[in-house]
């Protein structure tokens, strides 16, 4: 079978290079051998051919399916050579396929998983707050300022997202929207707007307190589920009045206008104390006329939490007896009118 002179194209395509594999006939050898060119390019070709010639080939099965398919498949995929050619001479091959990329058949699509497990990441990352992402708790343990309440809102959010059905642990030792000395250092909208997200939520969520719940966090505690909302045993919450911020050189019209958004605050969170704790809005309107400290004892007893997370203590509060009954006990009498 006689054949002529290859030619492989390359980086330029202007600079094709023709070279005869051995078993070529001797007359296009010697008229291509002329060119000192040819010699030093063509040898180490001559070389890899003669080599790859001696390798054994493995017989074929012609009936073999599997040689059918690929047969067929590569008869109908498109010539790999048409492709790399260029319309435009000067420019690189294949560099022309990014002015017209072929798009998928179908567009990837991101499904969401209905266990959290699955986007667990190989290994744990570096910060706290998303190792404890990864067991559904929310924890804020400071003041509700914007920062505090952004990242918050986000946590929520991402974990509603991540599974619609299971449950989101919300844990509180935060002392609202005013420091520990009372001081304001945001705006009661921080408190509300993580309470309209709460209501907002698929999820069920449990609160926590852990430290301290005052103000607008003993607010969020009271609004989780039913029955799943928690106190430490020493913890404590406190339910005050909304407080006017610091007026500084305010004129006398903006300082009235701020107080009578307090007022319109209070009345917020007075309504919607009373609607999570069970109390009349007069009763809650009452005991918020000065700062109303409570135990976890009395939080239950207030309707803010549900359950006391203390071990054993339902046992140790069952066998407890009532002061009537140590009274007695002691033999000690009560005057009538004390």
């Amino acid at each position: 079978m006689a054949c002529g002179a290859v030619t492989v194209p390359l980086l330029s395509p202007r600079m094709p290079m023709a070279f005869a594999p051995s078993g070529f006939s001797s007359s296009s050898s010697s008229s291509s051998s002329s060119s000192p060119f040819f010699s030093a390019a063509a040898a180490p070709l001559r070389i890899r051919a003669a080599s790859t010639a001696a390798l054994p080939v493995p017989p074929l099965n012609p009936r073999d399916p599997f040689l059918s398919k690929l047969a067929s498949a590569a008869a109908a995929a498109p010539d790999p050579f048409a492709l790399a050619s260029s319309p435009d001479p000067d420019s690189p091959p294949y560099l022309h396929l990014f002015d017209s990329p072929k798009l998928m058949a179908t567009p990837a699509q991101v499904e969401r998983s209905v266990s959290y497990n699955e986007h667990r990441p190989r290994k744990p990352p570096p910060d706290l707050p998303s190792l404890l992402l990864h067991g559904r708790i929310v924890y804020i343990g400071m003041p509700l300022v914007p920062v505090v309440t952004e990242l918050v809102i986000a946590e929520l959010l991402y974990l509603q997202w991540m599974d619609p059905k299971q449950p989101i642990y919300l844990y509180i030792n935060s002392t609202g929207t005013t420091r520990d000395d009372g001081e304001t250092v945001a705006m009661e909208t921080e408190g509300f707007a993580i309470y309209d997200a709460m209501m907002q939520l698929k999820n069920e969520i449990e609160t926590v307190a852990v430290g301290a719940a005052i103000g607008q966090a003993c607010l969020l505690l009271a609004a989780g589920k039913k029955g799943r909302r928690f106190m430490m045993p020493h913890s404590k919450a406190m339910i005050q009045q909304p407080r006017v911020p610091s007026s500084g050189q305010m004129p006398a019209s903006d300082v009235i206008i701020r107080a009578k958004e307090v007022v319109t605050n209070k009345d917020t969170l007075v309504k919607l104390l009373a609607k999570h704790t069970g109390n009349s809005v007069d009763t809650v309107s009452k005991v918020m006329q000065r700062p109303f400290y409570m135990d976890s004892i009395k939080a239950k007893e207030f309707g803010v939490i549900d359950k006391i997370l203390w071990r054993g203590q339902e046992k140790m509060m069952a066998d407890a007896l009532s002061p009537e009954e140590w009274d007695r006990q002691a033999g000690i009498k009560v005057a009538d009118g004390l």
